[in-house]
């Protein structure tokens, strides 16, 4: 019945309000129709290398559910980028990506797949060929970690929700550069435990997998994010490996409490947390990276881009006030906001010292965008 509802609803909001800009397209691969549907932002420009970003949908479910369920549409028209929810095909009787563990016997070659849309879409669009992403739910998540061992020379990074590895993944994972990972799950997942299964690892050795892969610190930076949503009957942590090869990172938000479900989203089935919305914490980590890791945005401020090394934020953890100090006069839009994606404050730099005060905001991490790049402040008492 909860898939029938969700089908139902979903199916009514998904093309609401974006039918202009959405494509469903179809390719033969290994001689299967495949199809996929395409959100097209209103910012899209073909003169501009444009990021593209894969949203592969769970077991059972269909592009279209996901499209809405775990929406990055809005983020799309905000950041322009290109957003792909591909259409799994059927095993067993059910849609599936084929990632070993419980689709052992599948025959379907979705990695091919991914790499002939990715052709595909080539042709269509400008796409940046070192901005390619790719995320899920559940099934998807699993899809998106496939991803980042066996078509690493076209994916920069990925993010998991409630996905995990399957064993033949894990130990047969042949990424070619470090793969910065960002991963949500919940403790109390009913259908991918936490603390894994035959056919599937634990949450913490998929963690420990690519902090290891990607030569980042042995030991987390552990963060509580503040628990804004009390009703949802969940909290969440925030686990994260940092000073990796080329800038990478692996972040995971443990949900404590939380079960199967996409954070943040608007159907509020039990189990889900709205502390956090993953695809607003999901496009903030994946956009600061490429394919050749932290990007390097270095070119000049005028530009609207700016080196980490060419500015200086403190205090950070801060009690109220935080400074912003350039060493060139900018001329850059800022935006604060909190991990819910709800945007606190936002305006224009153009001092070489600026200042915000968040002294009215609850504690908490914040993420700070401007030239390009996102950056963490923390509000403490």
């Amino acid at each position: 019945m909860r898939n029938l509802i969700l089908t139902l609803i979903l199916g009514t909001l998904a093309f609401c309000g974006y039918s202009q800009q959405t494509v469903t397209k179809n390719l033969i691969h290994d001689n299967l129709n495949r199809s996929y549907i395409v959100y097209i932002p209103d910012s899209y420009d073909e003169n501009i290398n444009t990021p593209l970003l894969f949203n592969f949908h769970g077991y059972t479910s269909n592009a279209t559910e996901q499209m809405a369920y775990g929406d990055f549409r809005s983020i799309a028209d905000a950041e322009g980028f290109i957003l792909v929810h591909p259409e799994g095909l059927l095993f067993n009787g059910q849609t599936h990506w084929n990632v070993g563990g419980w689709t052992t016997g599948s025959t379907v070659d979705d990695v091919g797949f991914t790499e002939k849309m990715i052709e595909d879409l080539s042709d269509d669009f400008n796409i940046d060929q070192n901005r390619i992403y790719a995320t899920g739910m559940s099934n998807g998540g699993f899809m998106s970690f496939l991803l980042a061992c066996q078509l690493s020379d076209k994916i920069a990074a990925v993010a998991s929700v409630t996905g995990s590895m399957t064993p033949s993944t894990f130990d047969n994972c042949n990424s070619q550069h470090p793969t910065p990972v960002l991963y949500i799950h919940g403790t109390s997942d009913s259908v991918v435990p936490y603390e894994g299964a035959s056919w599937t690892k634990r949450v913490e050795d998929v963690i420990s997998f690519w902090a290891t892969e990607n030569e980042c610190d042995s030991e987390p930076i552990v963060e509580d994010i503040p628990d804004t949503n009390t009703s949802d009957e969940s909290t969440v942590e925030l686990f994260s490996y940092l000073n990796g090869d080329s800038g990478s990172e692996v972040m995971h938000y443990k949900v404590i409490g939380g079960d199967h479900t996409w954070p943040g989203t608007f159907l509020n089935f039990p189990g889900t947390n709205h502390d956090i919305n993953a695809s607003y914490v999901i496009w903030n980590f994946l956009s600061q990276y490429d394919i050749n890791g932290l990007i390097d945005a270095s070119t000049s401020i005028e530009n609207g881009q700016i080196d980490k090394e060419e500015v200086s934020i403190y205090p950070n953890p801060t009690t109220s006030k935080i400074n912003i100090d350039f060493n060139e006069i900018p001329s850059l839009d800022y935006e604060l906001r909190n991990l819910s994606g709800e945007l606190m404050l936002n305006g224009k730099f153009t001092q070489k010292e600026e200042t915000l005060n968040l002294a009215r905001f609850a504690n908490g991490l914040y993420s700070l965008r401007f030239g390009k790049k996102n950056y963490q402040v923390t509000k403490i008492e």
